[in-house]
């Protein structure tokens, strides 16, 4: 058991888990940002209800285009804020080498 309770703290699982536990939680954030503000701005502008229905038509085949963007941007929101929030609360130096 001794072993086990050095490798949790050794190897920063907690920080870890709180870490993929609050980028679950920004995830569902952003997505909401992106479905229920950006997504439908971005469709007043192009003239539909929203982002998600442009769809491109060839033949009897649909490409869900704005559904392919949405999620683009959807990455790329959440792509920035982890970005930022490491730069800004300066998680990097967190991370201590061993000697």
């Amino acid at each position: 058991m001794k072993g086990f309770i050095e490798f949790i703290r050794e190897q920063g699982v907690v920080g870890l888990a709180v870490g993929f536990i609050l980028g679950d939680a920004v995830s569902g954030l952003v997505g909401s940002l992106v479905e229920d503000i950006i997504n439908p701005l971005l469709g007043l502008v192009l003239g539909l209800g929203g982002l998600t229905e442009v769809v491109l038509k060839l033949g009897s085949a649909e490409i869900l285009v704005g559904n392919f963007a949405s999620i683009l941007i959807d990455f790329v929101v959440i792509a920035l804020v982890v970005y930022l929030g490491v730069k800004v609360l300066k998680v990097e130096r967190l991370d201590k080498k061993k000697s």
